[in-house]
């Protein structure tokens, strides 16, 4: 697991309000301007470690108990997992949610109807962030569908399978 760096105060708002224009999550922002200079795979790398990540903090977040930050992170794991394919495939940057979900459409179609009941858990989180309805049996379960995804996606960065 890598360092942590903390941003408090004005520049912690700044960030949040820039990427929140942008329509990203904070660390999607952040990975988007330090990744600036690179080329399609190696922010599919980027991406797809981000996403990893986000899985090692929601199992932290499940075990503090905190189910919603739980939640999120999931959702979020599951849409870096998204992007990094995107970016891999297609060298195409996704911003939207629909983007999003029209692009789960093409990874289902070429790795299976799996990535469709992992997508709609992430979904899940992300409602269950926002209404804090879910469990942590919920979360636990969509944790483990979403960890195929992001290690399916990993797998394929890592050796440029999937390259167009």
């Amino acid at each position: 697991m890598g360092q942590a760096i903390v941003v408090r105060g004005r520049l912690a708002e700044r960030i949040r309000e820039e990427a929140r224009k942008l329509g990203l999550s904070a660390e999607e922002y952040v990975i988007e301007l330090l990744s600036q200079g690179l080329d399609p795979k190696e922010r599919a790398v980027e991406y797809v470690e981000a996403a990893e990540e986000l899985l090692s903090e929601a199992r932290e977040e499940l075990k503090r108990g905190d189910i919603r930050q739980a939640a999120e992170k999931v959702w979020g794991a599951a849409a870096l997992a998204i992007k990094a394919y995107a970016y891999l495939r297609d060298g195409k940057r996704l911003v939207t949610h629909g983007e999003l979900w029209a692009y789960k459409r093409v990874i289902e179609d070429e790795l299976g109807e799996w990535v469709h009941d992992a997508w709609m858990n992430a979904t899940g989180m992300h409602v269950c962030f926002y209404e804090g309805w879910c469990i942590g049996r919920d979360v636990e379960s969509a944790l483990k569908r979403v960890e195929r995804l992001v290690r399916e996606v990993a797998k394929l960065v890592r050796t440029g399978a999937g390259v167009a």
